[in-house]
Order: structure tokens, then sequence, then C-alpha cells
């Protein structure tokens, strides 16, 4: 047995380490090759935040169309929030088994089948169901891409090529809204989904022609998918149990925590920003997101490069000792600017008027997308890290479990403004946040401790040979 002060021990002499015989497994791609693996995922982690995003600008013309009612109407925005979720799961827990080229090559599919179905919708009736087609057929792009990166790269490289990942998926949240309305204001809704088919189709033939298959055994080898298909039925719901956890579990309260401060600001953004300002154009009121997106974009590479830093600090501290919860160490840089943006904007919109109060606004906007993702970028990577061999489903877990937080934060902004004022709203807001940068300071500081409460097949070897 070998330990000491510096090891943090799961069982005897088993710690987090990093193997050298993974060199072959990380280094069968080349640069070229592996950039072109960031370019494809990322472009379709950007498709379901465009088929989300773009929907709800359309609501009003759909509604009009269909001789329906925007409340109605709005139900499919819950059901692509439902089927989103449950498809996420179901892709990543087959692609833990067939790989992720394959789920690929089956999800864009069903989402080309599906946009075209709503597109050619006559009814409310089939609208709901061909967008729960299209929302399910897109579901896997996050958490399968942010598994094909962590099937490339070393653990010190993965952080920087995940912020690029995540911040084009992040991009989609700030784009697609003020795409959605410009669609429907000088085009059709119709049209706008007809896009998104084509979009689809076009990826699906990208991701067959160039991506290749990126997963392996993770304990050395790569994975063999060259036996006949042969279809196993798998529990997608199994994922969920990765959530007991408490270092899962933790990290994804925080980043729930800081997705909730980007809710709180935006979602209302036409009766806080637009009310206060006198801002009436939906064009307008959608490129109010846009500092948001800018900052989502920015700060996630270089989250992810820090990251990566961090990695690379700690581990020459310990001597050559892997420590996940170092990459944490990141989103203490950025974490502040989250409860400190949205705190402020409250108070600005309350009590400064005028382009002053309004230009101030969208700094805290940026503020709050730079912040934002120095949370999610470093979380998302040290999911990976600690379960890499289930690393698409970690990451379909939190994304599951974090839109049922964020549904019925979704459904009060609104009353809570209305009833207890933007700066009390702003400020539970900012608590949150404060209680999640709190969370990710304990699972930095007894990350290791918690590891061992629950072992849920944490990326472990050994390390006395």
């Amino acid at each position: 047995m070998c330990s000491s002060e510096e090891s943090p021990l799961l069982e005897g002499n088993r710690v987090h380490n990093i193997p050298d015989d993974l060199d072959n497994v990380y280094g069968r791609f080349s640069q070229a090759q592996k950039n072109v693996v960031v370019f494809a995922v990322s472009f379709a982690g950007l498709l379901p935040m465009f088929v989300t995003g773009t929907f709800v600008p359309s609501i009003p013309q759909i509604a009009h169309d269909l001789d329906s009612t925007g409340a109605a109407v709005s139900l499919a925005v819950s059901l692509s929030v439902f089927a989103n979720a449950i498809g996420g799961l179901v892709w990543a827990a087959y692609s833990s088994f067939y790989g992720r080229r394959p789920m690929y090559l089956w999800g864009m599919p069903i989402l080309c089948m599906g946009s075209f179905g709503v597109a050619a919708s006559t009814s409310l009736r089939w609208l709901l169901f061909w967008r729960f087609v299209q929302a399910f057929g897109c579901a896997g792009g996050v958490s399968i891409g942010a598994a094909a990166i962590g099937d490339i790269y070393r653990v010190e490289q993965r952080g920087t090529a995940m912020g690029i990942f995540f911040g084009a998926c992040l991009l989609g949240v700030a784009l697609s809204p003020i795409t959605g309305g410009t669609a429907a204001h000088y085009w059709s809704w119709r049209s706008l989904q007809w896009s998104l088919g084509l979009w689809g189709f076009i990826e699906m033939v990208f991701i067959y022609l160039f991506l290749p298959e990126t997963s392996h055994s993770h304990l050395g080898g790569v994975s063999e998918l060259t036996t006949p298909f042969n279809f196993v039925w798998i529990n997608p719901f199994n994922s969920i149990w990765l959530l007991r956890s408490p270092n899962i579990m933790a990290v994804t309260l925080a980043n729930a925590s800081a997705m909730v401060t980007e809710y709180v600001l935006l979602i209302p953004i036409a009766y806080t920003i637009g009310a206060r300002y006198h801002i009436s154009n939906e064009a307008l009121i959608g490129a109010c997101f846009l500092p948001s997106g800018l900052g989502n974009f920015i700060a996630s590479p270089i989250a992810g490069r820090l990251s990566d830093a961090m990695i690379e600090k700690w581990k020459a501290r310990r001597k050559g000792t892997w420590v996940p919860e170092d990459r944490l160490r990141a989103a203490l840089v950025g974490g502040p600017l989250v409860p400190l943006s949205v705190c402020l904007s409250g108070l600005i919109t309350t009590y400064i008027a005028g382009p002053s109060g309004l230009v101030l606004n969208l700094l805290c906007f940026f503020m709050n997308g730079i912040g934002v993702d120095f949370v999610l970028t470093p979380i998302g990577s040290y999911n990976v890290d600690v379960l890499q061999s289930r690393s698409a489903e970690v990451i379909a877990a939190v994304t599951a479990f974090r839109a049922i937080i964020l549904a019925p934060v979704t459904a009060a902004v609104l009353p809570s403004i209305e009833t207890l004022g933007l700066v009390a709203t702003n400020g539970i807001a900012t608590i949150i946040a404060i209680i999640g940068y709190g969370l990710i300071v304990l699972t930095i500081r007894y990350g290791h401790h918690m590891r061992a409460w629950v072992d849920v097949g944490y990326t472990v070897v050994d390390v006395c040979h």
C-alpha cells in the first residue's frame, strides 16, 4: 500500500490519477481531426438551442395560423423541455453502448422528421406531437458532444475544448430568440421550421462523412464496434442514479443556481427592460439578449483553458497526483459575477432611468454571461473527468435534473416580479447563486471525502504498481 496526506484515497491504494497507458487512446487522432470533432459536436450542440429558442417568438403567429391561443401553443415549449430531458437520457445511455457516432446518425433523421412535421402542422394536436418528436431527436446534442470531447482529450486539455463546445451551445441561447423573432416577422414560422430540418440534414451528412467514432473503453483500449448490430434494451433512467453522488449533486445544484440567474434576467426582459426603458420593438428586445450570449461565447473558452491550467498547477504541487476537484477552482474566478450581476440589474432597472440605465443593464447581462460560463464550463468538464466511462450519461442526467429545477423557475419569474417586485425577485436569485457558489467551494475542499461516501463508478486507477 502507498498513501500520504497529499493522496485523496477512495479505497486503500486507489486514487484518482492519470494512467500513462491512455496515451495511445488520446493520441489516436491528430489535432486537425480533433478540431473537426469539436466543430461537428459544437454545431450539433447548437442545434437544440435553436430548436427551443426560435419557437418562443413565433408563438403569436403560430396561434393565429392554427386558430388557437398563445397559452395553448405555449404547451409546446413545456413539451419540448420534457422531450429534451427524456431524449437526452435515452441517447446518452445508448451512446455508452453503441458509441457516439451512431446516436447522432439515428437522432438527426428524427429531428428532420419532427421539424418538417411541425412546419406542415395544421392543428394544435399535430403541432404538439411533432414538436415532441423534433425535440427528442436533437436532445442528445449536448450530452453526446461533451462525451465525445472527453473521449479524445486528456484531462489537462479537456477543459479548453469543452469551453469551446459549451460556448457554442450557450451562444445559441442568446442568438435563437432574435433569430426566431426576425424570421417570424420577416419570413414565416413554417419556413423557419423547414430550415431547422434542413440544418439537421446537413449536420447528419457532415457527421456521416467526417465524424469518427470517439468512444473507447477508458481502460486503455479503443472500443471495437465491429460486431453485427443487435438491439439491446437499456434503461435510460439508470443515469439518474448517478446524481446520488454527493459531488455530482453538489455541482449540479451549483450549475442550476447559475442558470436560475440567467433565466431571471432574460425571461421577463420584455416586462423589465422593455417596459422600464420603453422598448416595444420585438427585434430590439431580442437584441438585448446578445450581451449575455456574447459573455457566454467569450468566457467559455477562457474558463475551460483556466480549468486546465488549474489541473496542471495543482497536479505539479502534488508531484503528479491528479485531484479532479482542482478543475473547479476556475469557477471561483468568475463565479462571483453571477450573483453580482443579477443583484445590480434589479437595482439599476428600479432606480436608474434613461439610456444610462439601459446601458448598465446590458453590461450586467454581459457580466452574467461571463459568470455563468465560468461556472458551467468547469463543472461540465469535472463531470466528465470523474465519470469518464459514463460521461454522456452524467451530462444527460445533470441536464434533465436542471430542467426539472428550471421549469418551475421559468413559470414563477413573472408572478414573482408582479407580487414581490423586481428587486426582491433578483435578490432571491442572488441568494440562490451565492448558495451555489458555496457548494462549489465545499466540493473543492471536501470532494475527496464526498466521493468516498457513495461510489458511482468514479474514474479511478491503481497508482501502486
